[in-house]
Protein backbone atom coordinates (compact mmCIF):
# COMPACT_ATOMS: atom_id res chain seq x y z
CA UNK A 1 0.00 0.00 0.00
CA UNK A 2 1.17 3.58 -0.91
CA UNK A 3 2.38 5.78 2.18
CA UNK A 4 -0.58 7.91 3.39
CA UNK A 5 0.35 11.13 3.01
CA UNK A 6 -1.53 14.38 4.95
CA UNK A 7 -1.49 18.46 4.57
CA UNK A 8 -2.70 20.92 6.47
CA UNK A 9 -5.22 22.83 5.08
CA UNK A 10 -4.15 26.38 7.13
CA UNK A 11 -7.25 28.23 8.59
CA UNK A 12 -7.63 31.35 5.71
CA UNK A 13 -7.85 33.93 8.68
CA UNK A 14 -8.28 34.83 12.36
CA UNK A 15 -11.46 33.96 14.06
CA UNK A 16 -10.88 36.52 16.64
CA UNK A 17 -10.66 39.99 15.34
CA UNK A 18 -9.30 41.47 18.16
CA UNK A 19 -7.20 38.49 18.82
CA UNK A 20 -5.15 38.58 15.66
CA UNK A 21 -1.76 37.61 16.90
CA UNK A 22 -2.93 34.78 17.94
CA UNK A 23 -3.65 33.22 14.49
CA UNK A 24 -0.01 33.73 13.28
CA UNK A 25 0.96 32.17 16.27
CA UNK A 26 -1.19 29.24 15.72
CA UNK A 27 0.15 29.09 12.49
CA UNK A 28 3.94 28.63 13.79
CA UNK A 29 2.88 26.23 16.93
CA UNK A 30 0.98 24.04 14.25
CA UNK A 31 3.90 24.10 11.83
CA UNK A 32 6.39 23.20 14.48
CA UNK A 33 3.87 20.05 15.53
CA UNK A 34 3.39 18.65 12.20
CA UNK A 35 7.08 19.21 10.94
CA UNK A 36 8.37 15.50 10.20
CA UNK A 37 4.83 14.14 9.91
CA UNK A 38 3.06 16.14 7.47
CA UNK A 39 4.35 16.47 3.82
CA UNK A 40 2.29 20.13 3.09
CA UNK A 41 0.29 23.02 4.02
CA UNK A 42 -2.69 24.43 1.76
CA UNK A 43 -4.63 27.46 1.71
CA UNK A 44 -7.83 28.32 0.22
CA UNK A 45 -8.72 31.15 -2.68
CA UNK A 46 -11.40 33.12 -1.33
CA UNK A 47 -11.86 36.63 -0.78
CA UNK A 48 -14.52 37.03 1.26
CA UNK A 49 -17.23 34.76 3.52
CA UNK A 50 -19.32 37.49 5.51
CA UNK A 51 -16.95 39.65 7.67
CA UNK A 52 -14.53 36.90 8.61
CA UNK A 53 -11.01 37.28 8.01
CA UNK A 54 -9.73 35.89 4.12
CA UNK A 55 -6.51 36.21 3.58
CA UNK A 56 -5.35 36.43 -0.01
CA UNK A 57 -4.04 32.80 -1.39
CA UNK A 58 -1.27 34.15 -3.52
CA UNK A 59 0.03 36.61 -0.95
CA UNK A 60 -0.23 33.72 2.11
CA UNK A 61 0.90 31.19 0.39
CA UNK A 62 3.89 32.83 -0.83
CA UNK A 63 4.89 34.67 3.01
CA UNK A 64 4.36 31.10 4.41
CA UNK A 65 6.46 29.43 1.98
CA UNK A 66 9.15 31.02 3.04
CA UNK A 67 8.49 30.86 6.55
CA UNK A 68 8.56 27.33 6.45
CA UNK A 69 10.77 25.43 3.87
CA UNK A 70 9.92 22.20 5.19
CA UNK A 71 7.29 21.96 3.37
CA UNK A 72 5.52 21.76 0.15
CA UNK A 73 2.68 24.65 -0.70
CA UNK A 74 -0.30 24.63 -3.08
CA UNK A 75 -3.77 26.36 -3.03
CA UNK A 76 -7.17 24.10 -2.89
CA UNK A 77 -8.10 25.76 -5.33
CA UNK A 78 -7.28 28.67 -7.56
CA UNK A 79 -10.47 30.16 -8.94
CA UNK A 80 -9.05 30.50 -12.49
CA UNK A 81 -11.36 33.49 -13.23
CA UNK A 82 -9.51 35.77 -10.77
CA UNK A 83 -6.13 35.64 -12.39
CA UNK A 84 -5.29 35.58 -15.99
CA UNK A 85 -3.91 32.46 -17.07
CA UNK A 86 -0.41 33.44 -18.53
CA UNK A 87 -0.01 35.36 -15.21
CA UNK A 88 -1.16 32.66 -13.22
CA UNK A 89 1.48 30.80 -15.28
CA UNK A 90 4.35 32.66 -14.31
CA UNK A 91 3.42 33.26 -10.57
CA UNK A 92 3.52 29.71 -10.63
CA UNK A 93 6.88 29.67 -12.10
CA UNK A 94 8.26 32.22 -10.30
CA UNK A 95 7.11 30.33 -6.74
CA UNK A 96 8.28 27.28 -8.02
CA UNK A 97 11.82 28.69 -8.70
CA UNK A 98 11.97 30.86 -5.60
CA UNK A 99 10.83 28.16 -3.25
CA UNK A 100 13.28 25.34 -4.44
CA UNK A 101 10.51 23.58 -6.29
CA UNK A 102 8.00 22.85 -3.27
CA UNK A 103 4.66 24.11 -5.29
CA UNK A 104 1.91 22.60 -6.30
CA UNK A 105 -0.77 24.27 -8.17
CA UNK A 106 -4.00 23.26 -7.18
CA UNK A 107 -6.63 25.28 -9.43
CA UNK A 108 -10.59 24.57 -10.15
CA UNK A 109 -13.61 26.85 -12.25
CA UNK A 110 -14.22 28.76 -9.62
CA UNK A 111 -18.21 28.63 -8.06
CA UNK A 112 -18.34 31.64 -5.14
CA UNK A 113 -21.02 33.40 -7.13
CA UNK A 114 -21.29 36.37 -3.81
CA UNK A 115 -17.42 36.92 -3.70
CA UNK A 116 -17.75 37.21 -7.98
CA UNK A 117 -19.91 40.07 -7.87
CA UNK A 118 -18.73 41.93 -4.19
CA UNK A 119 -15.22 42.32 -6.44
CA UNK A 120 -16.72 42.74 -9.73
CA UNK A 121 -16.16 40.04 -11.68
CA UNK A 122 -18.15 38.47 -14.01
CA UNK A 123 -19.82 35.62 -13.04
CA UNK A 124 -21.00 33.29 -16.34
CA UNK A 125 -22.71 30.17 -16.46
CA UNK A 126 -21.21 27.01 -15.61
CA UNK A 127 -20.58 25.75 -19.14
CA UNK A 128 -18.45 28.92 -19.70
CA UNK A 129 -16.14 28.50 -16.38
CA UNK A 130 -15.69 25.02 -17.52
CA UNK A 131 -14.59 26.41 -20.61
CA UNK A 132 -12.54 28.92 -19.70
CA UNK A 133 -10.90 26.51 -17.13
CA UNK A 134 -10.05 24.54 -20.12
CA UNK A 135 -8.11 27.45 -22.35
CA UNK A 136 -6.26 28.24 -18.77
CA UNK A 137 -4.67 25.09 -18.47
CA UNK A 138 -3.59 25.02 -22.01
CA UNK A 139 -2.40 28.45 -21.55
CA UNK A 140 -0.19 27.34 -18.47
CA UNK A 141 1.29 23.91 -20.06
CA UNK A 142 2.49 25.70 -22.46
CA UNK A 143 4.04 28.86 -20.70
CA UNK A 144 5.41 26.03 -18.61
CA UNK A 145 6.86 23.96 -21.80
CA UNK A 146 6.88 26.31 -24.73
CA UNK A 147 10.13 28.31 -24.93
CA UNK A 148 7.27 31.31 -26.48
CA UNK A 149 3.96 30.33 -25.72
CA UNK A 150 1.39 31.68 -28.25
CA UNK A 151 -2.58 30.19 -28.26
CA UNK A 152 -5.74 32.01 -29.51
CA UNK A 153 -8.69 30.75 -27.81
CA UNK A 154 -12.45 31.55 -27.44
CA UNK A 155 -11.43 33.18 -24.04
CA UNK A 156 -7.87 33.64 -23.88
CA UNK A 157 -5.21 34.50 -25.76
CA UNK A 158 -1.44 34.88 -25.38
CA UNK A 159 1.02 35.81 -28.48
CA UNK A 160 4.60 34.86 -27.99
CA UNK A 161 4.61 34.89 -24.33
CA UNK A 162 8.20 34.02 -22.19
CA UNK A 163 8.06 32.08 -18.78
CA UNK A 164 11.31 32.64 -17.71
CA UNK A 165 12.77 31.35 -15.61
CA UNK A 166 10.87 27.70 -16.74
CA UNK A 167 9.41 25.70 -13.28
CA UNK A 168 12.00 23.10 -12.83
CA UNK A 169 10.81 20.65 -11.45
CA UNK A 170 7.25 20.78 -12.97
CA UNK A 171 4.10 21.24 -10.46
CA UNK A 172 2.40 18.83 -10.04
CA UNK A 173 -1.08 20.35 -11.02
CA UNK A 174 -4.03 19.60 -8.92
CA UNK A 175 -7.57 20.00 -10.46
CA UNK A 176 -10.71 19.92 -8.13
CA UNK A 177 -13.96 18.87 -9.46
CA UNK A 178 -16.58 15.86 -9.67
CA UNK A 179 -18.82 16.48 -12.95
CA UNK A 180 -18.55 14.83 -16.21
CA UNK A 181 -17.35 17.35 -17.94
CA UNK A 182 -14.33 18.46 -15.26
CA UNK A 183 -13.54 14.83 -15.07
CA UNK A 184 -12.74 14.77 -18.47
CA UNK A 185 -10.69 17.81 -18.00
CA UNK A 186 -8.95 16.51 -15.19
CA UNK A 187 -8.07 13.25 -17.43
CA UNK A 188 -6.74 15.03 -20.19
CA UNK A 189 -4.45 17.60 -17.77
CA UNK A 190 -4.03 16.87 -14.02
CA UNK A 191 -1.26 14.95 -12.16
CA UNK A 192 -3.92 15.01 -8.87
CA UNK A 193 -7.30 14.51 -8.81
CA UNK A 194 -8.91 16.35 -5.66
CA UNK A 195 -12.25 16.15 -4.53
CA UNK A 196 -13.29 18.58 -1.55
CA UNK A 197 -15.74 18.00 1.79
CA UNK A 198 -17.38 14.73 -0.19
CA UNK A 199 -18.55 11.73 1.51
CA UNK A 200 -17.78 8.25 0.71
CA UNK A 201 -21.15 6.97 -1.33
CA UNK A 202 -20.57 9.97 -3.37
CA UNK A 203 -16.82 10.02 -3.96
CA UNK A 204 -17.45 6.16 -4.76
CA UNK A 205 -20.02 7.02 -7.61
CA UNK A 206 -17.29 10.35 -8.84
CA UNK A 207 -14.55 7.21 -9.43
CA UNK A 208 -16.53 5.27 -11.41
CA UNK A 209 -16.88 8.91 -13.88
CA UNK A 210 -13.31 9.30 -13.42
CA UNK A 211 -12.54 6.19 -14.53
CA UNK A 212 -14.96 6.40 -17.19
CA UNK A 213 -13.63 9.92 -18.19
CA UNK A 214 -10.09 8.26 -18.16
CA UNK A 215 -11.26 5.58 -20.53
CA UNK A 216 -12.31 8.43 -22.96
CA UNK A 217 -9.10 9.72 -23.20
CA UNK A 218 -6.69 6.79 -23.31
CA UNK A 219 -5.84 7.54 -19.68
CA UNK A 220 -4.67 4.48 -17.60
CA UNK A 221 -6.26 5.73 -14.06
CA UNK A 222 -3.85 4.86 -12.25
CA UNK A 223 -1.38 7.59 -13.13
CA UNK A 224 -4.02 9.69 -11.69
CA UNK A 225 -3.57 10.43 -8.11
CA UNK A 226 -6.15 10.84 -6.07
CA UNK A 227 -6.51 13.65 -2.92
CA UNK A 228 -9.31 14.75 -0.80
CA UNK A 229 -9.69 17.99 0.97
CA UNK A 230 -12.33 18.78 3.92
CA UNK A 231 -12.32 18.97 7.33
CA UNK A 232 -11.34 16.76 10.27
CA UNK A 233 -11.97 17.03 14.26
CA UNK A 234 -10.20 14.91 16.01
CA UNK A 235 -10.09 14.20 19.82
CA UNK A 236 -9.28 11.10 22.52
CA UNK A 237 -12.67 10.88 23.58
CA UNK A 238 -16.34 11.34 21.51
CA UNK A 239 -16.90 14.32 24.14
CA UNK A 240 -13.45 15.91 23.62
CA UNK A 241 -14.43 15.76 19.87
CA UNK A 242 -18.06 17.57 20.70
CA UNK A 243 -16.55 20.34 22.62
CA UNK A 244 -14.04 20.88 20.05
CA UNK A 245 -16.26 20.81 17.27
CA UNK A 246 -17.72 24.28 17.70
CA UNK A 247 -18.75 24.90 13.79
CA UNK A 248 -20.74 21.51 13.72
CA UNK A 249 -18.51 19.74 11.12
CA UNK A 250 -20.82 16.81 10.07
CA UNK A 251 -19.15 13.50 9.75
CA UNK A 252 -21.10 13.07 6.03
CA UNK A 253 -18.74 14.68 4.32
CA UNK A 254 -15.65 15.54 6.75
CA UNK A 255 -13.40 13.24 9.09
CA UNK A 256 -15.01 14.00 12.98
CA UNK A 257 -14.13 11.61 15.83
CA UNK A 258 -11.19 9.65 18.21
CA UNK A 259 -8.41 8.44 16.09
CA UNK A 260 -9.84 5.29 16.08
CA UNK A 261 -12.97 6.52 14.16
CA UNK A 262 -10.80 8.69 12.03
CA UNK A 263 -8.42 5.85 10.79
CA UNK A 264 -12.23 3.92 10.27
CA UNK A 265 -13.94 6.59 8.15
CA UNK A 266 -10.87 7.16 6.11
CA UNK A 267 -10.61 3.51 5.77
CA UNK A 268 -12.48 3.29 2.34
CA UNK A 269 -11.23 6.01 0.82
CA UNK A 270 -7.66 4.88 1.10
CA UNK A 271 -9.64 1.20 -0.71
CA UNK A 272 -10.65 3.21 -3.65
CA UNK A 273 -7.01 4.92 -4.08
CA UNK A 274 -6.92 8.35 -1.86
CA UNK A 275 -3.05 8.59 -0.58
CA UNK A 276 -3.24 12.16 0.27
CA UNK A 277 -5.54 13.95 2.35
CA UNK A 278 -5.40 17.88 3.03
CA UNK A 279 -6.73 17.80 6.36
CA UNK A 280 -8.18 21.53 8.38
CA UNK A 281 -7.48 21.62 12.22
CA UNK A 282 -10.98 21.37 13.70
CA UNK A 283 -11.20 23.71 16.68
CA UNK A 284 -7.70 25.82 15.52
CA UNK A 285 -6.10 27.69 17.42
CA UNK A 286 -6.50 24.47 19.96
CA UNK A 287 -4.17 22.13 18.32
CA UNK A 288 -6.00 19.25 19.84
CA UNK A 289 -6.67 17.57 15.99
CA UNK A 290 -2.80 18.12 14.84
CA UNK A 291 -1.69 16.66 17.55
CA UNK A 292 -4.26 13.52 16.92
CA UNK A 293 -3.14 13.28 13.84
CA UNK A 294 -0.07 12.98 14.29
CA UNK A 295 0.67 10.84 17.21
CA UNK A 296 -2.44 8.85 16.86
CA UNK A 297 -3.92 8.40 12.91
CA UNK A 298 -0.84 8.65 11.00
CA UNK A 299 1.08 5.98 12.80
CA UNK A 300 -1.83 3.77 12.19
CA UNK A 301 -2.37 4.73 8.29
CA UNK A 302 1.34 3.80 8.04
CA UNK A 303 2.39 1.62 10.51
CA UNK A 304 5.99 0.90 10.79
Amino acid sequence: MSRIQFGWSLPSGARDKSHRQEYTDGIARGMGLITGHFDSAWFVDHFQFDDSDQLEAWVALTYFAAQYPQFQFGHAVLCQSYRNPALTAKMGASLQSLSGGRFILGIGAGWHEPEYQAYGYPFPPAGQRVAEFEETLEIIKRMWHDEKATFEGKHYQIHDAWCEPKPEPLPPIMIGGSKPRMLRIIARYADWWNVSWTGIADYRAQVVESERACAEVGRDPATLRRTWFGGCVCAPTEAAVQRLNTRGTKPDNAFVGTPAQIVEQMAPFIELGVDYFMLGAGGFPDLTTLEMLVHEVLPKLNPA
